[in-house]
């Protein structure tokens, strides 16, 4: 969408600086949980091969790391999203949808700092997975 038909948003610099620094933070918490999740994981294959365990154990152990992995794959996903929206901080476009041009209202940054699509634009990508 061209810079002179984008509908107006405000967001003021102390806004946007506080952005860049959640963004900053929450993609180095990502990695650094993600870091200790390959690290446990490692450490629990090792165990497990010399240990024996009973079922009621093995099934709770299995239910844990079922949920780990997932939570490990969410936020793999949100890696690529904090990086473009750093991206549209650099660029001047952060705010507004990369698929629209729209808005995205500011309640939803603070909420989702990496969200990149307004939210009827994400549900939609949601519904089409």
């Amino acid at each position: 969408m061209n810079e002179h038909k984008r509908p107006h948003l405000i967001l003021d610099k102390a806004f946007l600086d506080a952005q860049r620094e959640r963004l900053i933070s929450l993609g180095n918490e990502l990695v650094r949980v993600a870091d200790s999740s390959a690290s446990e994981e490692e450490t629990l294959q090792h165990e497990a091969g010399g240990e024996a365990h009973d079922d009621a154990d093995g099934a709770e152990q299995m239910a844990i790391q079922e949920n780990d992995e997932a939570q490990f794959h969410r936020n793999l996903k949100r890696l690529p999203k904090i990086r473009r929206a750093i991206e549209k901080l650099d660029e001047g476009t952060y705010g507004y949808s990369d698929k629209s041009g729209d808005p995205i209202s500011r309640p939803r940054l603070i909420a989702v700092p990496e969200a990149t699509l307004t939210l009827s634009e994400e549900q939609q990508e949601e519904d089409l997975n």
